[in-house]
């Protein structure tokens, strides 16, 4: 440690700190624009000027690291200043530097209430300037669907080439020019093709990138504003749900260092304006093949008068990747009531069974554990599309150097080097002859990341014993660390295996459900993805009117994700809790409300008539869901157990990635229109790239 004085008081900091961070530490607020804590240093808008006693002029306190200063002249440690006459002077002078160009858009700028340069021009900014001279101009520029442009106001703090450039990967922005010509731009105005570029919108300090979809939508100070979990993808990013009233507004990202850092996917961000659009608000009942709306009694009463025919071994339940776990639980118990054993999570017909123990379908490195790693295997996955706040957090490790990363599966652009050792089964199977499984063995902590859908093949209980058995092979699981990790894409699958929503004994799977037409009646909680073949009675329990509510005989209007206070689990197992921010539109309501209205129509009352008494039913029945925002690892010895287990032959289908469109993986996601945009804007990117 190193001792510093600052402002009259001594403080102790490791020596690698910078003095802006030495300040901080000591209470002292420093003032910056282009420095950011997750970005590297850049030191280029002077405004966290400090004085540094002994130095003849102001220091950069960004860019001044603790160890280059000197002690005083008897040996007493450094002295700091950050209040002095001097370092008020010096950072009106920047000020007054910065406002020489920025128009006056307050009034009419999306970034207003929000913007650094307004706070700090109140601190630090002076009533007049000494410049006369005509401000200068600078053409927007086209970023894309995503971005709006308002360059007028840019102060060159260069922080959205750096995250471009450092955690996003894709390197599309720079500056061009010098002096009063730098501009920064895309070089040749094409739209930025990076999953994460919406967050330069956060780390832009003045209003030079606004967010285009929400372009001069509301105020800040007019919307409330709710602390949530993100489900667009497995990783539950902690996330703030902005409201007016009824309505999502906005979507941001909030500060969870084990999860997101600070950045959330485009995705999940702009995802806002497909809870609007084909909403289900009422109950649908399909008549002559035609769907009518219909009231609850009406839906209900002909969901009862068909299950009063049926066999219950003639139904089934299958649940989507948006289902809460409340519901899931709900409709599991309603399905055991009425003595259906069909049921099923898995709707991409993946082949993880909660019987192989918890271990064997989380991700038990966890997150943040992926930069405790030190080699790294990827099989049958493609992060950046899966995950790409986890793709993120990767190339964060990468960076860091000594980062050996190898690929079995599809080819990729993954915004970091990889050896690509195979594409397929058989590559996996012979891992152990490979070059790569010496730097493996020889690693501290080797990680072997398995993709959903490698799962999700006809031979994937193989893939899982082989997966299994190379991680055990090349040392991934051992005392201490088990880097056996599952990355699923569906928010609702680790809560589902949990509750071990899967089929009994001599049950249809999810895909013999949907394909064989041997069920007379199907409940579908949320289910999108799969198409159903014409037979069963559908019942679909969901929000938008997609892929499931065309296929339906009756529909049961449900809650989007920020319309309901719900827990879910995400990949490593981290329970979480969701909570609402707005409220169902009409007469749509929460899909274990439903569940509960619906027992009561079909004879199996449901034990639980509010949300508490559901949980506490659910946290009986399953302690571990009690432990909100913890991580509830599995057992190493499962991973031994499953790769113990006989390894059946193996298709020689390449591995593929469990998401083809990034912006196009649920139902919601498809009822937006932003997304549809940039869905477009990516394939136009992927033509071109075959093209060449």
């Amino acid at each position: 440690m190193t001792k510093l004085i600052v402002d009259s008081k001594e403080i102790d900091v490791p020596p690698e700190y910078t003095l802006l961070q030495a300040c901080e530490a000591a209470g002292a607020e420093i003032p910056r624009f282009c420095f950011h804590e997750r970005l590297s240093i850049a030191g280029n808008c002077r405004m966290c000027l400090v004085e540094l006693v002994g130095s003849p002029k102001p220091v950069a306190s960004c860019a001044w690291g603790v160890r280059d200063c000197r002690p005083g002249p008897k040996g007493e440690p450094p002295e700091v200043k950050t209040r002095s006459p001097m370092v008020r002077k010096a950072r009106e002078g920047v000020m007054e530097f910065l406002l020489i160009n920025h128009p006056l858009d307050c009034p009419i700028c999306d970034q207003g209430g929000e913007c650094d340069l307004q706070d700090q021009s109140m601190a630090y900014g002076v009533d007049a300037s000494r410049f006369h001279e005509n401000k200068r101009a600078v053409e927007d520029k086209y970023l894309g669907a995503l971005v709006k442009t308002s360059m007028n106001r840019c102060i060159q703090c260069t922080r959205c080439v750096r995250f471009s450039a450092e955690v996003a990967g894709v390197p599309e922005l720079g500056a061009t020019g010098r002096g009063e010509d730098m501009e920064i731009t895309t070089y040749l105005e094409q739209a930025m093709s990076s999953e994460l570029q919406a967050n330069v919108v956060d780390i832009c300090p003045v209003g030079a990138l606004t967010s285009k979809p929400y372009a001069f939508a509301a105020r800040p100070w007019e919307l409330g504003k709710t602390e949530s979990i993100d489900v667009m993808d497995a990783l539950g990013s902690a996330i703030r749900i902005d409201t007016r009233g009824r309505e999502v507004m906005r979507i941001l990202p909030r500060t969870n260092d084990d999860i997101n850092d600070e950045w959330i996917s485009d995705k999940t961000r702009h995802v806002v304006d497909g809870l609007r659009t084909q909403r289900l608000d009422q109950p649908y009942v399909r008549e002559n093949g035609q769907l009518r709306p219909a009231s609850w009694s009406e839906a209900f009463a002909a969901v009862a008068a068909k299950m009063a025919r049926v066999n219950p071994k003639r139904v089934g339940a299958l649940v989507g990747d948006l289902a809460a776990v409340e519901e899931i639980f709900a409709l599991r118990d309603l399905m055991t009531r009425l003595g259906v054993s069909n049921l099923d999570c898995r709707q991409d017909g993946s082949a993880l069974d909660p019987q192989w123990g918890r271990a064997s379908y989380l991700f038990n490195a966890t997150i943040v554990g992926i930069e405790a790693s030190d080699v790294l295997l990827i099989v049958g996955s493609n992060p950046r599309k899966e995950a790409a706040i986890l793709n993120a957090r990767i190339r964060k490790r990468w960076r860091a150097g000594n980062f050996p990363i190898g690929l079995i599966g599809p080819k990729a652009d993954l915004t970091y080097t990889y050896d690509y050792l195979g594409a397929g089964p058989e590559t996996l199977a012979a891992i152990a002859r490979h070059s790569f499984a010496e730097t493996m063995r020889k690693a501290e902590r080797p990680l072997v990341l398995v993709g959903s859908a490698a799962f999700a093949r006809a031979d994937g209980a193989a893939v899982a014993s082989l997966a299994a058995k190379a991680a055990v092979d090349l040392g991934a699981v051992k005392e201490g660390w088990n880097g056996y990790s599952v990355l699923h894409s569906a928010a609702s699958r680790v809560g589902a295996l949990d509750l071990g929503f899967v089929p009994g004994e001599g049950a249809l799977t999810a895909r013999q459900m949907a394909t064989s037409g041997t069920l007379d009646v199907i409940f579908l909680l949320g289910v999108d993805e799969l198409e159903i073949a014409p037979g069963a009675f559908a019942i679909y329990i969901g929000s938008n009117g997609d892929r499931g509510a065309s296929r339906a005989d009756v529909i049961l209007p449900g809650a989007a994700y920020p319309e309901k206070s719900a827990i879910y689990v995400n990949t490593e197992g981290r329970v979480q809790m969701a909570t609402r921010a707005s409220f169902p539109p009409g007469d749509a309501r929460e899909d274990w409300a439903i569940l509960r209205a619906l027992s009561d129509v079909l004879g199996k009352r449901l034990p639980y008539d509010s949300l508490a008494a559901l949980r506490q039913a659910l946290f009986k029945a399953h302690p571990h869901f009690q432990h909100i925002g913890q991580i509830v690892p599995g057992v190493a010895d499962d991973i031994q157990k499953l790769a113990a287990r006989p390894i059946a032959n193996t298709e020689r289908t390449p591995f593929r990635s469990s998401v083809e469109d990034f912006y196009f993986t649920n139902a919601i996601a498809r009822c937006s229109a932003v997304m549809a945009e940039c869905s477009a804007l990516a394939l136009g990117r992927a033509a071109v790239t075959a093209a060449e």
